[in-house]
C-alpha cells in the first residue's frame, strides 16, 4: 500500500483535540449543497429537454415534404401523397428508416358557436397517422377513426378551444372556410385534449383529411404535406437531404410537374430549439459557478486541516519527510471530505429529483413552461461524468492549495500552539 494514503487513513479529519471543526462542517455542507444543486440542475433541464422535444416530435413530424410553392394559393400549392409514397417505396436504403407516413392537409378555418366563434387551423390527417400521442392527452372523449376508405365529420379540439367555445365530447360545431366564397361544413367533436404545448392547442383542431379535401375539391392523393416519422432520429439533416435526393431524382424520372422541399422537425420549430439551447447555457453558467464554490470551500477546508496540524507537518519534516511526500498525505486526507461530500450530495439530489418526478411537488405554469410541473430525468452516464468532473477538478485544487506545505519551517512549528 502507499505510505501516504496509509499514513491518511490512519489520520482523522478532525484534530483530536477540537472534536467537530465548525470549519470543517460548513465546507462539508458547502461541497455537499454544490454538488446536490448541479445534480437537480442537469436532471430537470435534461427532464425539460427531454418533454418539450417529445411534445414536438410527436404532434410534428420528423420530416415534411411540401410544395415548394406552398403558401401562395392552398389549391394550387399542393403535394401529390402518391408520388411521395412510391419515391420512397422505391428506395431500399430510405425505406427501412420509415416508421410512419401520412398525408395531412391544413385549412384555415372558424368555429362557430351561438355565443363565440373562434379562428383555427383544421388539420386534416389521413389513415397512416399516428395517434397514440393525442390518445394519451385526451381529457375527454377519443379520437375520431380516421381511414383512407372513408371519411367522417368528426374532430378532436383541445381543452383551450373547448373552455372558449364551451364544447364538450359529442356537440356539434358550425366550421367555416374561406376561399372565394364561403364553405360550411357541420363537424362533431369527438374529443378533447390537452398537451399543454401552447403553439399547438391554441392552433389546430385535428379530423379527417376528407374534410379538407371535399372542401378544397381535391382528390384523395392531395394534402399540403407528407409527414414522415422516421425510426432514429439522431442526423435527421442528413435523412432530409437523402429524402430530397430521391424524390428529386423521381421527379425527373416521371417527368412531374411537382418540385418537392424537404424540411426537418428542428427548422419548423426554430423557436422552442433555440430556447432548448439556452437551457443548455444555463446549466453550463450554474456547473461552473458550483464548481468554483466548491473549489473555493475546498481550499478554505484544506487549509484549516493544514492549521490544525501544522505541528505534525513540522514533525513530518524533521523526519526526513518530503514536502511532496506531506502534500500527497494531505490531499488524500482532505479526499475523505470530498468522498463523503459527494456520498450525502449525490443522496440528497437524486433523493429530491426522484420526489419531484413522482410527487411533482413543484408545479408550473402550462402556458409558460409547455408542462404542468418541473420535470426530471436521470441520467446514469450523466451522473457518473459529473461526479468524476468533480473528482477531477477537487483534485486539481488541492494540487494547488496543497503547495502551502512546502512554506512551514520545522523550526517554527515546534512552538506553534
Amino acid at each position: 500500500m502507499n505510505h501516504e494514503l496509509y499514513i491518511a487513513r490512519r489520520m482523522k479529519l478532525d484534530n483530536e483535540r477540537q472534536k467537530g471543526s465548525p470549519s470543517l462542517t460548513v465546507a462539508l455542507v458547502g461541497i455537499v449543497l454544490a454538488v446536490a444543486v448541479m445534480i437537480l440542475s442537469i436532471a430537470i433541464v435534461m427532464g425539460f429537454k427531454g418533454e418539450i422535444t417529445g411534445k414536438i416530435m410527436h404532434l410534428d413530424a420528423h420530416l415534411r415534404v411540401t410544395n415548394a410553392a406552398l403558401g401562395i394559393d392552398d389549391n394550387y400549392a399542393n403535394v401529390n401523397g402518391r408520388e411521395v409514397r412510391e419515391a420512397i417505396a422505391a428506395d431500399s436504403t430510405f425505406m427501412p428508416l420509415v416508421e410512419s407516413i401520412s398525408l395531412i392537409a391544413d385549412k384555415s378555418a372558424i368555429l362557430k358557436t351561438d355565443e363565440d366563434f373562434m379562428g383555427i387551423i383544421l388539420r386534416g390527417v389521413d389513415g397512416g397517422y399516428d395517434w397514440h400521442y393525442l390518445e394519451n392527452k385526451m381529457i375527454e372523449g377519443q379520437t375520431p377513426v380516421v381511414s383512407d376508405t372513408a371519411s367522417n365529420n368528426q374532430i378532436v379540439i383541445s381543452k383551450i378551444v373547448a373552455d372558449r367555445l364551451k364544447l364538450h365530447a359529442g356537440d356539434k360545431v358550425l366550421t367555416y372556410f374561406i376561399d372565394d366564397k364561403i364553405k360550411v361544413r357541420n363537424l362533431t367533436v369527438a374529443g378533447v385534449f390537452e398537451t399543454d404545448l401552447e403553439a399547438f392547442d391554441n392552433a389546430y383542431m385535428v379530423g379527417d383529411i376528407g374534410i379538407v379535401q371535399d372542401v378544397n375539391g381535391w382528390h384523395g392523393d392531395m394534402g399540403t404535406q407528407v409527414a414522415i416519422n422516421l425510426n432514429n432520429t439522431d442526423d435527421l439533416d442528413a435523412d432530409s437531404y437523402h429524402l430530397y435526393s430521391l424524390l428529386a431524382e423521381s421527379t425527373v424520372q416521371h417527368e412531374s410537374k411537382n418540385l418537392f422541399f424537404v424540411s426537418t422537425t428542428h427548422q419548423n420549430n426554430v423557436a422552442f430549439f433555440a430556447w432548448l439551447q439556452m437551457l443548455d447555457m444555463n446549466v453550463v453558467i450554474i456547473l461552473t459557478l458550483m464548481m468554483i464554490v466548491a473549489a473555493f470551500t475546498l481550499i478554505s477546508a484544506m487549509l484549516m486541516i493544514v492549521l490544525e496540524r501544522i505541528r505534525v507537518i513540522g514533525n513530518f519534516k524533521a523526519m526526513g519527510a518530503t514536502n511532496g511526500t506531506i502534500r500527497r498525505i494531505f490531499i488524500f486526507l482532505t479526499g475523505k471530505l470530498i468522498l463523503k461530500a459527494l456520498l450525502i450530495g449525490n443522496i440528497i439530489g437524486i433523493g429530491l429529483a426522484l420526489l419531484q418526478k413522482y410527487c411533482h411537488i413543484i408545479r408550473l405554469d402550462p402556458s409558460s413552461y409547455y408542462m404542468p410541473y418541473v420535470p426530471i430525468q436521470l441520467s446514469v452516464p450523466a451522473l457518473v461524468l459529473l461526479n468524476v468532473g468533480i473528482i477531477v477538478v477537487s483534485y486539481l485544487t488541492l494540487l494547488g492549495a496543497s503547495h502551502i506545505i512546502s512554506t512551514i519551517k520545522p523550526t517554527a512549528t515546534m512552538r506553534f500552539e
